[in-house]
């Protein structure tokens, strides 16, 4: 098993409605547009990731958690790797409720989307100085 510990920020503008993925960024803004997006400015970013992750990420028998606490809330997300993850952006991490793989894609086969996290998750995410603790772990099974 490896685990990466990283952070992100809240803003403003989160919402938490969008049905099939849930997306953490790098960026330093985000738009009302944005319905996925639960975090922003990221301290990690998928192209950076050690590439003995990268190894497990592309095997579908690895498990994929993300681990997300605001305020004391916590929340997780769960899915599976797939071969067309290759984790090269440098900007967003999502993760899929689909099967879609591409380079922001970090995981398939999430058990949650943005719209499924606690409403109270969520409201904490709207405060620009709200500092979300992550986890991600890569379990080889």
């Amino acid at each position: 098993m490896y685990y990466v510990t990283f952070r992100a920020f809240g803003h403003e503008n989160v919402v938490g409605k969008h049905k099939s993925t849930v997306e953490i960024t790098s960026e330093n803004f985000l738009t009302r547009e944005g319905t996925c997006i639960i975090g922003i400015q990221a301290t990690q970013t998928l192209a950076d990731l050690d590439s003995a992750i990268k190894k497990l990420a592309v095997l579908e028998t690895t498990k994929i958690v993300l681990v997300m606490e605001v305020n004391g809330i916590i929340e997780q997300v769960t899915g599976t790797g797939g071969p067309g993850l290759t984790y090269s952006d440098s900007v967003s991490m999502v993760a899929r409720t689909s099967s879609y793989q591409c380079g922001r894609t970090l995981m398939v086969h999430a058990d949650k989307a943005a719209s499924d996290l606690s409403e109270e998750f969520v409201n904490n995410l709207k405060d620009s100085r709200a500092v979300i603790n992550c986890e991600l772990h890569f379990i080889d099974q």
